[in-house]
Protein backbone atom coordinates (compact mmCIF):
# COMPACT_ATOMS: atom_id res chain seq x y z
CA UNK A 1 0.00 0.00 0.00
CA UNK A 2 1.59 3.32 -1.34
CA UNK A 3 1.78 5.82 2.02
CA UNK A 4 0.95 9.01 -1.44
CA UNK A 5 -2.90 9.27 -2.29
CA UNK A 6 -3.43 11.13 -5.04
CA UNK A 7 -6.23 13.74 -5.61
CA UNK A 8 -9.75 12.97 -5.37
CA UNK A 9 -11.18 15.22 -8.01
CA UNK A 10 -14.85 14.77 -5.84
CA UNK A 11 -13.41 17.00 -3.36
CA UNK A 12 -13.69 19.55 -5.81
CA UNK A 13 -17.38 20.36 -6.65
CA UNK A 14 -19.31 22.98 -5.85
CA UNK A 15 -21.85 25.31 -7.50
CA UNK A 16 -20.70 26.88 -10.69
CA UNK A 17 -20.36 30.50 -11.61
CA UNK A 18 -20.64 32.36 -14.55
CA UNK A 19 -17.14 33.33 -14.48
CA UNK A 20 -15.52 30.17 -13.76
CA UNK A 21 -14.45 31.92 -10.43
CA UNK A 22 -14.45 29.37 -7.78
CA UNK A 23 -11.64 27.53 -6.09
CA UNK A 24 -13.57 24.21 -7.69
CA UNK A 25 -13.46 25.31 -11.25
CA UNK A 26 -9.60 26.86 -11.38
CA UNK A 27 -8.42 23.66 -9.44
CA UNK A 28 -5.59 21.85 -11.55
CA UNK A 29 -4.08 18.81 -10.09
CA UNK A 30 -0.46 17.53 -9.67
CA UNK A 31 0.09 13.56 -9.78
CA UNK A 32 3.08 13.15 -7.41
CA UNK A 33 3.75 9.50 -9.06
CA UNK A 34 4.42 11.67 -12.62
CA UNK A 35 7.36 13.34 -13.29
CA UNK A 36 6.73 16.89 -12.93
CA UNK A 37 7.38 19.61 -15.52
CA UNK A 38 8.82 23.44 -14.41
CA UNK A 39 6.02 25.30 -13.67
CA UNK A 40 6.48 28.84 -14.63
CA UNK A 41 3.38 30.62 -13.68
CA UNK A 42 2.67 32.50 -10.15
CA UNK A 43 0.22 29.33 -7.97
CA UNK A 44 -0.71 27.72 -4.79
CA UNK A 45 -0.54 24.30 -4.75
CA UNK A 46 -1.53 22.22 -1.45
CA UNK A 47 -0.28 19.30 -0.27
CA UNK A 48 -1.94 16.77 2.34
CA UNK A 49 -0.23 15.28 5.14
CA UNK A 50 -2.79 12.42 6.63
CA UNK A 51 -1.19 11.22 10.10
CA UNK A 52 -2.39 11.00 13.70
CA UNK A 53 0.26 8.92 14.94
CA UNK A 54 2.74 11.81 16.10
CA UNK A 55 -0.40 13.29 17.91
CA UNK A 56 -0.61 9.62 19.23
CA UNK A 57 2.75 9.69 20.35
CA UNK A 58 2.27 13.03 22.21
CA UNK A 59 -1.15 11.57 23.98
CA UNK A 60 -3.29 14.17 21.83
CA UNK A 61 -7.05 13.31 20.86
CA UNK A 62 -6.46 11.48 17.12
CA UNK A 63 -8.15 12.60 14.10
CA UNK A 64 -6.51 15.42 12.68
CA UNK A 65 -5.50 12.56 10.05
CA UNK A 66 -8.84 13.80 8.26
CA UNK A 67 -8.37 17.71 8.54
CA UNK A 68 -6.67 17.89 4.59
CA UNK A 69 -9.77 16.56 2.83
CA UNK A 70 -12.24 18.55 5.60
CA UNK A 71 -10.13 21.88 4.36
CA UNK A 72 -10.25 21.03 0.77
CA UNK A 73 -14.00 20.65 0.78
CA UNK A 74 -13.81 24.42 2.44
CA UNK A 75 -11.37 25.47 0.01
CA UNK A 76 -13.06 24.70 -2.97
CA UNK A 77 -16.06 26.46 -2.15
CA UNK A 78 -14.17 29.93 -1.96
CA UNK A 79 -14.00 32.55 -4.72
CA UNK A 80 -10.73 33.14 -6.20
CA UNK A 81 -10.17 36.74 -7.34
CA UNK A 82 -6.52 36.82 -8.82
CA UNK A 83 -6.84 34.96 -12.27
CA UNK A 84 -3.03 35.51 -12.43
CA UNK A 85 -2.39 32.97 -9.76
CA UNK A 86 -2.85 29.11 -10.68
CA UNK A 87 -4.22 26.74 -8.18
CA UNK A 88 -2.96 23.01 -8.03
CA UNK A 89 -3.47 20.34 -5.34
CA UNK A 90 -1.01 17.79 -5.44
CA UNK A 91 -2.63 14.86 -3.26
CA UNK A 92 -2.12 13.76 0.13
CA UNK A 93 1.09 12.02 1.92
CA UNK A 94 -0.54 9.40 4.18
CA UNK A 95 0.96 7.82 7.50
CA UNK A 96 0.97 4.09 7.40
CA UNK A 97 0.38 2.12 10.55
CA UNK A 98 3.05 4.12 12.92
CA UNK A 99 5.45 4.81 10.55
CA UNK A 100 5.53 8.33 11.10
CA UNK A 101 9.37 8.62 9.39
CA UNK A 102 8.36 7.67 6.63
CA UNK A 103 5.92 9.77 5.69
CA UNK A 104 8.00 12.55 6.87
CA UNK A 105 10.53 11.41 4.55
CA UNK A 106 7.94 10.87 1.44
CA UNK A 107 6.62 14.66 2.42
CA UNK A 108 10.01 16.20 2.87
CA UNK A 109 10.84 14.25 -1.11
CA UNK A 110 7.29 16.06 -2.15
CA UNK A 111 8.22 19.36 -0.76
CA UNK A 112 11.21 19.45 -2.12
CA UNK A 113 10.06 18.55 -5.66
CA UNK A 114 7.66 20.69 -5.94
CA UNK A 115 9.61 24.00 -5.11
CA UNK A 116 11.88 22.57 -7.24
CA UNK A 117 9.32 23.04 -10.00
CA UNK A 118 8.24 26.33 -8.95
CA UNK A 119 5.55 25.39 -6.73
CA UNK A 120 4.51 27.75 -3.83
CA UNK A 121 3.52 25.31 -1.77
CA UNK A 122 1.02 25.09 1.33
CA UNK A 123 0.92 21.65 3.32
CA UNK A 124 -2.36 21.00 5.10
CA UNK A 125 -2.66 18.29 7.86
CA UNK A 126 -2.20 16.32 10.43
CA UNK A 127 0.00 16.82 13.23
CA UNK A 128 2.21 19.01 13.75
CA UNK A 129 5.11 16.66 13.26
CA UNK A 130 4.43 17.40 9.29
CA UNK A 131 6.71 20.65 10.11
CA UNK A 132 9.94 18.41 10.62
CA UNK A 133 8.95 16.91 7.07
CA UNK A 134 7.96 19.93 5.66
CA UNK A 135 11.38 21.68 6.62
CA UNK A 136 13.54 18.96 4.94
CA UNK A 137 12.19 19.29 2.14
CA UNK A 138 12.55 23.44 2.22
CA UNK A 139 16.25 22.58 3.58
CA UNK A 140 16.92 19.94 0.41
CA UNK A 141 15.82 22.76 -1.59
CA UNK A 142 17.71 25.64 -0.28
CA UNK A 143 20.77 23.60 -0.16
CA UNK A 144 21.98 25.09 2.94
CA UNK A 145 23.01 28.17 0.32
CA UNK A 146 20.46 30.47 2.38
CA UNK A 147 19.07 30.78 5.91
CA UNK A 148 15.63 29.68 6.60
CA UNK A 149 13.88 31.02 9.67
CA UNK A 150 10.48 29.34 10.92
CA UNK A 151 8.10 31.26 12.30
CA UNK A 152 4.94 29.09 13.93
CA UNK A 153 1.90 30.48 14.90
CA UNK A 154 1.29 28.34 18.14
CA UNK A 155 0.10 27.90 21.55
CA UNK A 156 2.96 25.63 21.84
CA UNK A 157 6.94 25.78 21.32
CA UNK A 158 7.06 22.06 20.55
CA UNK A 159 10.53 21.56 21.78
CA UNK A 160 10.07 18.75 23.60
CA UNK A 161 13.32 16.20 22.77
CA UNK A 162 12.48 13.82 20.29
CA UNK A 163 12.64 10.22 23.12
CA UNK A 164 12.52 7.74 22.14
CA UNK A 165 10.54 9.25 18.97
CA UNK A 166 9.70 11.97 17.28
CA UNK A 167 5.91 13.28 17.54
CA UNK A 168 3.80 16.20 17.03
CA UNK A 169 5.46 17.97 19.81
CA UNK A 170 9.18 17.64 19.41
CA UNK A 171 9.70 19.07 14.87
CA UNK A 172 11.50 22.23 16.17
CA UNK A 173 13.76 20.32 18.69
CA UNK A 174 14.38 18.25 15.93
CA UNK A 175 14.89 20.82 13.51
CA UNK A 176 17.53 22.64 15.67
CA UNK A 177 19.50 18.84 15.91
CA UNK A 178 19.34 19.09 12.32
CA UNK A 179 20.71 22.40 11.61
CA UNK A 180 23.40 22.65 14.45
CA UNK A 181 24.84 18.98 13.20
CA UNK A 182 25.26 20.62 9.95
CA UNK A 183 27.14 23.90 11.60
CA UNK A 184 23.78 25.84 10.71
CA UNK A 185 22.31 28.57 12.70
CA UNK A 186 18.96 28.20 13.93
CA UNK A 187 15.88 30.91 13.81
CA UNK A 188 12.90 30.22 15.41
CA UNK A 189 10.18 32.27 16.63
CA UNK A 190 6.85 30.97 17.97
CA UNK A 191 3.93 33.88 17.94
CA UNK A 192 1.16 33.28 20.86
CA UNK A 193 2.61 30.59 23.45
CA UNK A 194 1.01 30.33 26.36
CA UNK A 195 2.56 29.86 29.78
CA UNK A 196 -0.43 27.48 30.22
CA UNK A 197 0.64 25.03 27.80
CA UNK A 198 4.31 25.30 28.09
CA UNK A 199 6.70 23.37 30.69
CA UNK A 200 9.42 25.60 32.23
CA UNK A 201 11.99 23.21 31.01
CA UNK A 202 10.72 24.03 27.56
CA UNK A 203 10.74 27.88 27.95
CA UNK A 204 14.27 27.65 28.84
CA UNK A 205 15.20 25.35 25.90
CA UNK A 206 13.58 28.00 23.60
CA UNK A 207 15.55 30.94 25.80
CA UNK A 208 18.60 28.90 25.12
CA UNK A 209 18.43 28.66 22.04
CA UNK A 210 17.71 32.18 21.29
CA UNK A 211 13.71 31.86 20.39
CA UNK A 212 11.80 34.60 19.83
CA UNK A 213 8.36 34.81 21.60
CA UNK A 214 5.60 36.62 21.62
CA UNK A 215 3.60 35.40 24.49
CA UNK A 216 0.01 35.55 23.95
CA UNK A 217 -1.06 38.48 26.35
CA UNK A 218 0.99 40.15 24.17
CA UNK A 219 -0.31 38.60 20.61
CA UNK A 220 -3.41 40.98 19.28
CA UNK A 221 -3.59 43.84 17.47
CA UNK A 222 -3.71 46.09 20.16
CA UNK A 223 0.33 45.87 20.39
CA UNK A 224 0.91 45.19 16.61
CA UNK A 225 3.54 48.04 16.58
CA UNK A 226 5.50 45.62 19.32
CA UNK A 227 5.06 42.78 17.34
CA UNK A 228 5.78 44.24 13.58
CA UNK A 229 9.33 45.16 15.30
CA UNK A 230 10.54 41.67 16.20
CA UNK A 231 8.87 40.15 13.23
CA UNK A 232 11.16 43.10 11.44
CA UNK A 233 14.22 42.20 13.37
CA UNK A 234 14.03 38.57 12.78
CA UNK A 235 13.09 38.26 9.34
CA UNK A 236 16.27 40.72 8.48
CA UNK A 237 18.51 37.74 10.02
CA UNK A 238 17.62 35.37 7.38
CA UNK A 239 16.97 34.95 3.55
CA UNK A 240 13.48 32.46 3.60
CA UNK A 241 11.39 32.17 5.79
CA UNK A 242 8.66 28.55 6.49
CA UNK A 243 5.79 29.58 7.62
CA UNK A 244 3.97 27.36 10.12
CA UNK A 245 0.24 27.46 11.80
CA UNK A 246 -0.80 25.23 14.31
CA UNK A 247 -4.88 25.67 14.83
CA UNK A 248 -4.60 24.74 18.17
CA UNK A 249 -3.42 28.16 18.90
CA UNK A 250 -6.60 29.97 18.00
CA UNK A 251 -8.95 30.40 20.57
CA UNK A 252 -11.39 27.17 20.76
CA UNK A 253 -14.51 30.47 20.22
CA UNK A 254 -12.75 30.64 16.74
CA UNK A 255 -11.04 26.52 16.39
CA UNK A 256 -12.92 24.02 18.13
CA UNK A 257 -11.88 20.77 15.86
CA UNK A 258 -8.19 21.01 17.48
CA UNK A 259 -5.85 18.16 19.14
CA UNK A 260 -5.46 20.55 21.90
CA UNK A 261 -8.50 23.01 22.09
CA UNK A 262 -8.58 25.95 24.61
CA UNK A 263 -10.33 28.90 24.96
CA UNK A 264 -7.29 31.01 25.97
CA UNK A 265 -5.84 31.05 21.99
CA UNK A 266 -4.98 34.32 19.97
CA UNK A 267 -7.86 35.40 17.20
CA UNK A 268 -7.49 35.01 13.37
CA UNK A 269 -7.21 38.81 13.33
CA UNK A 270 -3.77 39.09 14.73
CA UNK A 271 -2.77 36.07 12.29
CA UNK A 272 -3.73 38.17 9.03
CA UNK A 273 -1.90 40.90 10.24
CA UNK A 274 1.32 39.14 10.63
CA UNK A 275 0.45 37.04 7.16
CA UNK A 276 0.27 40.75 5.46
CA UNK A 277 3.58 41.91 6.96
CA UNK A 278 5.29 38.54 6.04
CA UNK A 279 3.89 38.28 2.44
CA UNK A 280 5.60 41.75 1.36
CA UNK A 281 8.44 40.63 2.81
CA UNK A 282 8.86 38.55 0.06
CA UNK A 283 10.75 36.03 1.62
CA UNK A 284 7.99 33.38 2.33
CA UNK A 285 9.17 29.99 0.72
CA UNK A 286 6.50 27.83 2.09
CA UNK A 287 3.72 27.52 4.31
CA UNK A 288 2.02 24.30 6.41
CA UNK A 289 -1.02 24.57 8.64
CA UNK A 290 -1.70 22.00 11.39
CA UNK A 291 -3.76 20.20 13.80
CA UNK A 292 -7.28 20.42 12.01
CA UNK A 293 -9.02 17.59 13.38
CA UNK A 294 -12.58 17.44 11.95
CA UNK A 295 -13.26 14.78 14.71
CA UNK A 296 -14.06 18.06 17.47
CA UNK A 297 -15.09 20.34 15.10
CA UNK A 298 -18.56 22.41 14.87
CA UNK A 299 -20.20 22.46 11.45
CA UNK A 300 -16.04 22.77 10.15
CA UNK A 301 -15.46 25.65 11.74
CA UNK A 302 -11.84 24.63 12.04
CA UNK A 303 -11.77 23.93 8.57
CA UNK A 304 -13.85 27.02 7.58
CA UNK A 305 -10.77 29.07 8.93
CA UNK A 306 -7.92 26.98 8.04
CA UNK A 307 -9.20 27.49 3.93
CA UNK A 308 -9.70 31.08 4.48
CA UNK A 309 -6.09 31.26 6.18
CA UNK A 310 -4.88 29.79 2.91
CA UNK A 311 -7.37 32.16 0.75
CA UNK A 312 -5.68 35.28 2.07
CA UNK A 313 -2.47 33.78 2.17
CA UNK A 314 -2.89 33.15 -1.67
CA UNK A 315 -3.98 36.81 -2.67
CA UNK A 316 -1.60 38.42 -0.84
CA UNK A 317 1.08 36.12 -2.71
CA UNK A 318 -0.52 37.32 -5.66
CA UNK A 319 -0.35 40.66 -5.41
CA UNK A 320 3.66 40.72 -5.19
Amino acid sequence: MSNYIPVQKKLYEGRKTADSSSVHERMQFVDMNAELTRNKHRNLTLLGYSCDEGVRRNQGRTGAKDGPDHIRRQWAKLPWHVKEVALYDAGTVQCLGDHLEEAQVRLGDMVNRLLQQGHLTVVIGGGHDMSFGHFMGIQRYLGGKRSLGIINFDAHLDLRAPVPKGNSGTPFHQIHDFLTSEGLEFHYACLGMRLDANAPELIQRAREWETLIIGRDQFHLGAWDHIQAQLEAFVAQVDRIMLTIDMDGFSSAFAPGVSAASPMGFTPDVVMECLDYLVRTGKIISMDIAETNPVYDRDDQTAKLAASLIHRFGMLMGSL
